[in-house]
């Protein structure tokens, strides 16, 4: 691993700490209802957006409430991006030129789910598929409602800790709103000039046809990609407005772009963490947290560059064999390398956010094992915007629960008692992505439909892949391995159960452990109460994480990325 590679990782990492404290403060303020500097011209609109709205501002809901309002917002925001979808051919801005994939009614359900959910999970071609009218009226707007919602159970979450001898757990409706108006909206606006100074595009123009120096005929898609591309990444949803995504020159043109956009993805989710400690009062224990989730991108980050540094050795044996090593550059960007590319991957696959600008399918297997892994772990570092969040404290639950058993104790985490009632809710989260996940993977393996859309790959990496698309999808991120051909009835159907389990099989049972704290009173610290910020506590969360994460998946993880590197270093 270079120094150079180093030094980038070592850099965006120090950054994102560095905005933890203002982004975390500013988000407090927002979600508490005190003064921010932004109230002058957002009070009005907010407001005016209740008034329109028929929102009662005072009024509070439980968590049955508060998940009824979280489900029914986001089903009719699907039902309105399918149905825009649908009729795209009607609608402007259809070039029927250049659209040559067909939105069938399954793709159309995919992806109108897949946004919806944060997912962005895209079976299709963007330039080739999705009009400009699609991509702004339909995908846009879902990403900045979808995000902002899923801040929304975040910070009912905190309340459910917070918050005594009640049921009230805030109103979704005005969580939202304030998420929109006063966090995502403002540092879109800035963001998207900042990507237009640096060279990404952001028009309405027609495709642009262009003669090559060979003399062959090129069609340069263009289109609003400057406010696409940082809502995407902001609100960690990760849709590519090209079929290439952050590789493209005109989503991701240059190093610097590409650290930017990187930064707009764990910027938040690592600040809501401080947030946390804020509402709650427990800002030791949030930076606990935090600290493991930093240990976790390290760890990872440095698995991943040491595997794409050596490379693959029948290749280097091939151009070279005096080399020691040659890094492994295949399907990854000359102008981001090695380091550019493995952050961007570390980033993305941590987050609910699948902005790659690098093939994963090109990885070698344990690089695509990191980044395969790091989607098995359900966005616990950093993670999507409030999922990250919960994530980690329910990992931090069960680990309590099994140091209460071993001592004969009664476990609680910030003097709320983690009773049957709680454990039951915790363990509903924690069953919900592996069977998910399995189920799907298994049923895929098995059938002619799944084993259809391994078009280039088999063995190890096929099931890899199947593995990876049905992972990604649970883990609300969105990118793929390439060689999976998934714009099938299968896939359209497996892959959006797999987000919809990862988005509403996730989060209800965090409103309704949220619910059942709110009730509870707060119990008093005493000599058997295990700290929640020390390093003891810490090496629990990630140790929790790993050995949940282990229990469920490695023998699927053994068939497919462990055994292709084996495969692959002759060992076998």
């Amino acid at each position: 691993m270079s120094w150079s590679s180093l030094a980038q990782y070592g850099f965006f990492l120090l950054v994102v700490l560095v905005l933890v404290k203002p982004l975390g403060g500013y988000m407090a303020h927002v979600f508490s209802g005190e003064r921010t500097g932004l109230d002058f011209l957002l009070r009005p609109i907010e407001r005016l957006i209740y008034r329109l709205t028929w929102v009662d501002a005072t009024k509070e809901m439980n968590w049955k409430e508060y998940a009824i309002a979280f489900i029914v917002f986001n089903f009719v925001g699907t039902v309105m991006v399918y149905l825009l979808l649908r009729l795209q051919p009607h609608l402007p801005w259809y070039d029927a030129a250049h659209m040559t994939t067909p939105v069938t009614p399954d793709l159309a359900m995919n992806t109108a789910i897949s946004f919806q959910t944060t997912t962005t999970w895209q079976a299709y071609g963007g330039e080739t598929t999705m009009s400009y009218f699609s991509q702004t009226a339909a995908f846009a707007v879902a990403m900045f409602t979808a995000s902002a919602s899923g801040l929304a159970v975040g910070v009912a979450f905190i309340r459910g800790l917070v918050r005594e001898h009640t049921d009230k757990l805030g109103n979704f409706w005005i969580d939202m709103v304030r998420a929109l108006l006063w966090l995502l909206l403002p540092v879109s606006v800035v963001a998207s000039v900042v990507l237009v100074l640096l060279g990404v595009p952001m028009n309405f123009n027609s495709y642009t046809v262009a003669k090559t120096v060979s003399g062959a005929t090129q069609t340069i898609a263009q289109g609003p990609v400057a406010a696409f591309e940082v809502i995407k990444n902001l609100g960690t949803n990760g849709a590519g407005f090209f079929n290439v995504n952050g590789a493209h020159p005109f989503e991701n043109p240059t190093p610097l772009t590409n650290f930017l956009e990187m930064l707009l993805i764990a910027a938040l989710p690592a600040a809501f963490v401080n947030t946390f400690g804020r509402m709650t009062g427990r800002l030791r224990e949030s930076w606990c947290l935090l600290g493991a989730m930093v240990f976790l991108f390290v760890a990872g980050t440095i698995a991943c560059a040491i595997a794409e540094q050596r490379g693959i050795p029948a290749v280097r044996h091939l151009v070279n064999e005096s080399a020691v090593t040659m890094p492994n550059m295949e399907g990854k960007e000359v102008r981001f390398g090695i380091g550019g590319s493995t952050l961007a991957a570390i980033t993305t696959s941590n987050t609910a956010t699948g902005s790659y600008n690098s093939m994963d399918d090109s990885y070698t297997p344990l690089g695509g094992g990191v980044l395969l892994t790091n989607l098995m772990l359900s966005e616990i570092v950093f993670g999507g915007l409030g999922s990250g969040l919960y994530g980690i404290i329910l990992i931090a639950l069960i680990g309590l629960f099994l140091a209460g058993l071993m001592i004969g104790r009664t476990p609680e985490y910030l003097g709320k008692k983690i009773g049957i009632t709680e454990i039951k809710f915790v363990m509903m989260y924690a069953l919900a992505a592996p069977l998910s996940l399995l189920v799907l993977t298994a049923i895929a393996v098995v059938t002619q439909p799944g084993l259809a859309g391994l078009v280039t790959n088999s063995g190890p990496h096929g099931l890899t892949s199947i593995l990876f698309a049905h992972a990604s999808s649970l883990a609300n991120n969105g990118q793929s391995f390439a060689g999976l051909a998934t714009n099938s009835v299968f896939y359209n159907l497996s892959t959006a159960i797999a987000m919809m389990a990862g988005r509403f099989g996730l989060a209800i049972p965090a409103l309704a452990l949220a619910g059942c704290f709110a009730a509870q009173g707060r119990r008093p610290t005493t000599l058997g109460t295990l700290p929640a910020y020390t390093m003891t506590f810490g090496v629990l969360v990630v140790a929790t994480a790993l050995i949940v994460g282990l229990l469920s998946y490695f023998p699927a993880l053994t068939l497919g990325p462990i055994l292709e590197h084996l495969l692959m270093k002759g060992n076998l």
